[in-house]
């Protein structure tokens, strides 16, 4: 089984551009090391994806090791892109 090194990243914040929690464009975090710093309910949304794609699934909609999803609120929504490396075996 391949196994995958997953990134976290925040590449926008729609509509007012702010974050209740505090997250700021361009923050970067690793899948599963960084679990804690990242906001219980985006991490809540986007959970279901990052299992896919560290199992070396994908959706029809998936771009290469990539896909993009937004936090549930609905003011300012955050938009993170997960991505995923594989980790070539030693």
């Amino acid at each position: 089984m391949t196994n995958y090194k997953i990134k976290l990243e925040i590449t926008d914040i729609l509509g007012d551009k702010t974050c209740p929690r505090g997250h700021k464009v361009g923050e970067v975090f690793s899948f599963p090391e960084d679990v804690g710093k990242l906001c219980q309910s985006a991490y809540n949304s986007i959970y279901p994806t990052i299992r896919v794609m560290q199992s070396g699934g994908s959706f029809p909609w998936f771009k290469d090791n990539t896909h993009s999803r937004c936090c549930p609120d609905p003011k300012r929504p955050v938009v993170i892109e997960i991505s995923r490396e594989e980790i070539p075996e030693s």
